[in-house]
């Protein structure tokens, strides 16, 4: 089809008046309902923890001793090594870097902000999720690109940039089903990410694990405990983990999570103890008896798992039909997550970003995934499936498959 005709195409799907939002990776009305029992959970007569706290009161700086048995298998860990925030693991990976840069990672450690260097650089795989460089962004660390190899953070240039540079003090991973890509780290990924020698002895990892539990198939992606591997490598402080229920159950009503060495945590809560005296016990109440154990978690996400494959399955078949026969573009079908990463020619992105807002239907901005907002490229996109409907899905990408051949044919 000749530039023209796409111009035909694409001015007869603008004229529809389309309107879809696909710009984030929110859960859909259908995802949300089978949460809705927890706004039906009673506590008025009950509101004690199992050992007898109230709830409803002051105190419990880092969560009740069931809502820590509940999540501390999702992150692989022990309850003593796992603290229960807010309704977001984005605020507590905040605060962890800002608490980094202010106060050390530790009674013995700078505060990172005094580094001698003057500078503080954290390393980001991308593509990336955008809210992680954003943290950096605000508190004026410099990021650092770190591209994939095969899918995987190009563990070689990781070693050798710690190794050389004592002012990379973090690194962001999103390490099972990552945003945007869906890949999950190796083994071999993991354990020399565990074990590598830094320059600097504070460097830290933050560990995001937002989809771990999120499967779209019956084979789930396994990945080495990071906590257990940094024991054994004789670096038990060099991880922060991170989860939430955000997208199991409700986005602005839900668990948060982190974990770390008991070392780590005991300064952790130190610090937490100037900033507030409790997180919402209450809620972590409700979702102990939703999910009554870890078990519980894994038949909801079943449940999750057979509204959403479909809708993943009607994007990849999309491309698969209408750009993989003109090779417009390289994608990852992937096992699990939120997202599907999609990679075009060098140089349209931005132009196919404009032209679906242009036709009604609005992605993440192209860059997003890269720090600064920058794609070296222009190549990347992160489409988001989960909200649409599976009908919405193919009008919506019927625009994009539009786009994006549009884009290419004036790129060329």
């Amino acid at each position: 089809m000749d530039k023209s005709q796409l111009l035909s195409q694409y001015n007869q799907i603008k004229a529809e008046g389309l309107k879809l939002d696909m710009s984030r990776g929110k859960p859909p009305a259908e995802v949300l309902a089978y949460s809705n029992r927890l706004l039906e959970i009673s506590l008025f007569d009950d509101y004690h923890s199992v050992n007898r706290i109230d709830c409803r009161n002051y105190g419990v700086l880092d969560g009740i001793p069931e809502a820590k048995a509940l999540f501390a298998p999702i992150l692989g860990v022990s309850t003593d090594e796992i603290i229960i925030g807010g309704n977001s693991s984005l605020q507590m990976m905040y605060d962890a870097v800002t608490r980094a840069m202010l106060s050390g990672v530790s009674e013995k450690a700078e505060p990172w902000s005094k580094d001698k260097s003057g500078r503080v650089k954290f390393i980001c795989p991308v593509p990336g999720y955008d809210r992680h460089f954003s943290i950096c962004e605000g508190l004026g660390i410099e990021m650092l690109n770190l591209p994939l190899n095969q899918g995987q953070p190009d563990i070689d240039m990781v070693e050798d940039m710690v190794a050389r540079d004592g002012s990379i003090k973090g690194m962001w991973c999103v390490t099972v089903y990552s945003n945007p890509t869906g890949i999950t780290y190796s083994d071999q990924t993991v354990r020399r990410l565990a074990g590598m020698k830094t320059k600097a002895d504070d460097f830290r990892l933050f560990w995001d694990c937002a989809y771990i539990v999120h499967h779209l198939t019956d084979t789930h992606c396994n990945i080495l405990n990071i906590l257990d591997e940094c024991k054994q490598a004789g670096n038990p402080d060099r991880v922060y983990m991170f989860g939430s229920t955000s997208k199991i159950t409700f986005p602005g009503a839900g668990v948060a999570i982190m974990a770390a060495s008991e070392g780590n945590t005991a300064y952790i809560k130190k610090h937490m103890g100037f900033q507030t005296i409790g997180s919402d016990k209450l809620n972590q109440l409700r979702h102990v008896r939703f999910f009554k154990d870890f078990n519980g978690i894994v038949a909801h996400m079943k449940l999750l798992k057979d509204i959403l494959k479909p809708k993943f399955d009607a994007v990849i078949e999309m491309l698969e039909k209408q750009l993989k026969p003109h090779n417009l573009g390289e994608w990852h079908s992937p096992d699990g997550g939120y997202f599907i990463s999609f990679d075009g020619n060098k140089g349209t992105a931005e132009k196919t970003v404009r032209l679906c807002k242009e036709a009604g239907v609005v992605l993440t901005n192209a860059g997003a995934t890269f720090p600064y907002g920058k794609d070296p490229e222009d190549r990347n996109i992160r489409i988001a499936p989960t909200y649409p409907s599976v009908e919405e899905l193919k009008a919506a990408m019927t625009v994009f498959c539009v786009s994006v051949k549009l884009a290419s044919a004036e790129l060329g």
